[in-house]
């Protein structure tokens, strides 16, 4: 069984501009971090042009794709039929994305095939866990 969750997909970038830019992204999930998934941003869509990766929980997402979720920095809510708008805010602004919503709805179904939802919990290394805060406290 696999470890690991990727998915490639198109994101729409919400600019000033008329016209919104379509950037690829790419969504992950780790079984090692049950609770989490991230999406990752190539050079060539951000600003510093620097890769950009937000991580945020995976029941967010979940949440965020029926109903608005989030009040910190990442804030996730349905538009529309079909997009789902991701919020990302950082001390230099606010980057909004829209993704559509079945390519969400397919990715977090691929998730739950590596890790049920509500059984995050049985897939912690907490020994693991252990040794490295104290590894990292000396």
């Amino acid at each position: 069984m696999p470890h690991t969750v990727e998915q490639a997909v198109q994101a729409r970038l919400v600019t000033p501009a008329p016209r919104m830019e379509t950037v690829p992204a790419t969504l992950r999930y780790d079984r090692t971090d049950p609770f989490a998934v991230s999406v990752g941003f190539p050079p060539q869509a951000t600003l510093a042009g620097e890769p950009v990766s937000w991580a945020f929980a995976r029941d967010l997402l979940a949440t965020g794709i029926r109903t608005p979720a989030g009040v910190g920095d990442v804030r996730i809510r349905p538009f529309g039929y079909d997009r789902t708008v991701l919020e990302f805010h950082s001390r230099e602004g606010v980057a909004m994305v829209h993704i559509h919503t079945s390519e969400l709805r397919h990715f977090l179904k691929r998730t739950e095939t590596v890790v049920p939802a509500g059984r995050e919990h049985r897939y912690l290394d907490v020994d693991q866990d252990v040794v490295e805060l104290l590894r990292d406290a000396c």
